[in-house]
C-alpha cells in the first residue's frame, strides 16, 4: 500500500546544497521538498515551521524532537535522522505519536580528517603564521613535532581508532581510554590502554576526544582532569561539547594551563559571534563541520531519500522507532 506524502522538510541546510546531493525529482511531482537554512532554536520555532510537513529530515542532533514537539506535529509521518543514533529524538514518544523514525549511515573519515587538520594547525602554529604573513612578518613561530610525542585518545571507537592509526603513522605513541576498552581490544588497536581519564590527560601531548555522549561521559573532562594535563599539551574535541567543560577549557587556555585547543562542537550552536572562545587566539573554532563533506552529504541525503521512498511503499528501512 502506497503512503501519500505531500511536503518534505530538510533541516539545517546551511550551505543550501541538500537538494543537490540526491535525486529528489524521482519523487512524485506532487511532493514538495523544502530546505531550511536557519536553525530551529526552540520547540516553538520547530512546531511553527514544521506543522504542515509529512516528512522531516533532521541533521544530526541539532533539532530536538521531544514529546512536546511531536505531539504538536499532527501531519508528521516520517522522521529521518542523518546517522543511526540521535538522542535529540524521543524514540518512544515518536512511536506513540505514530511517527516512524529512520536513519542513515555516516562516514567516519570526514571527522578524522578534520581532527588531524586541527592538530596540525595547532602544533605548527598555522593560524598565527598565516596572520603574521598577511601583516608582513616572516616566520614568527617555531612549530612543534608529532614524531615521538604521545597521542591520547578518549574513546577509541570507530572514529578514535582511525585517529589513532594516523597518529601511529606520524610516529606517535598512542594511549587510549574508554569505560569499555579492554586490554584485548587495545592490543588489536595497537594502543596502550590506561586506567582512567586522569592518567590519559597526564600522558597526553595531544588529547583527542571521540567518546559518545552519555550520562557517564557528560562533563567528563572538567577542571579537575584539565589540572593534570601538561601545559604544553593541546586538546581537540570533534565529538560532543558536553563531554568537555567548555568554561574550564577556556580558563585553562587563558591561564596557560593548556597550550591550545581545537573545538568543532559547542554548548550553544551556532556559536554566538561574541563567544569568548572566538577571542582566544590559541583556540581554533570551526562550525561543527566534522561531518560536513561531499561524500558524507551524498550518503546522508541519498539514503534519506531511500528511506522516504521505502516508507512510501510501506516497507520502511533502517528503522529506529516504529508506531505501536
Amino acid at each position: 500500500m502506497t503512503v501519500e506524502l505531500r511536503r518534505i522538510a530538510l533541516l539545517d541546510d546551511y550551505q543550501g546544497v541538500a537538494r543537490s546531493f540526491a535525486h529528489w525529482a524521482s519523487l512524485a511531482p506532487t511532493v514538495s521538498v523544502e530546505s531550511f537554512g536557519e536553525p530551529l532554536r526552540t520547540p516553538e520555532q520547530t512546531v511553527a515551521a514544521l506543522a504542515d510537513f509529512d516528512v522531516v529530515v533532521a541533521m544530526r542532533e541539532r533539532t530536538a524532537f521531544g514529546a512536546d514537539v511531536l505531539s504538536q506535529l499532527p501531519r508528521l509521518r516520517l522522521l529521518v535522522t542523518t546517522g543511526m543514533a540521535n538522542p535529540a529524538i524521543d524514540m518512544a514518544a515518536a512511536a506513540a505519536a505514530g511517527v516512524t523514525v529512520c536513519g542513515t549511515e555516516s562516514l567516519a573519515e570526514p571527522v578524522v580528517e578534520l581532527t588531524w587538520t586541527m592538530i596540525l594547525q595547532l602544533l605548527r602554529g598555522l593560524p598565527e603564521e598565516v596572520a603574521a604573513l598577511r601583516a608582513g612578518a616572516w616566520q614568527t613561530v617555531v612549530g612543534r613535532d608529532l614524531f615521538g610525542k604521545t597521542l591520547a585518545i578518549a574513546g577509541p571507537g570507530r572514529i578514535g581508532e582511525r585517529v589513532a592509526q594516523v597518529g601511529a603513522a606520524f610516529g606517535m605513541h598512542v594511549v587510549a581510554w574508554s569505560p569499555n576498552l579492554t586490554p584485548e581490544r587495545a592490543a588489536v588497536l595497537g594502543v596502550e590502554s590506561v586506567p582512567d581519564v586522569v592518567t590519559l590527560a597526564q600522558r597526553a601531548d595531544v588529547l583527542s576526544v571521540h567518546l559518545r555522549l552519555a550520562d557517564q561521559s557528560r562533563g567528563l573532562i572538567d577542571a579537575q582532569v584539565l589540572a593534570h594535563i601538561r601545559p604544553d599539551a593541546i586538546l581537540v574535541n570533534t565529538a560532543r561539547s558536553a563531554i568537555v567543560d567548555e568554561q574550564a577549557l577556556l580558563a585553562a587556555v587563558n591561564s596557560g594551563r593548556l597550550a591550545g585547543a581545537g573545538l568543532d562542537v559547542f554548548d550553544i550552536e551556532p556559536l554566538p559571534a561574541d563567544s569568548p572562545l572566538l577571542a582566544q587566539p590559541r583556540i581554533i573554532c570551526t562550525p561543527h563541520m566534522g561531518y560536513v563533506s561531499e561524500r558524507n552529504y551524498a550518503v546522508y541525503y541519498t539514503q534519506a531519500l531511500d528511506d522516504i521512498q521505502a516508507f512510501q511503499v510501506g516497507e520502511p528501512i533502517r528503522v529506529l522507532a516504529a508506531p505501536h
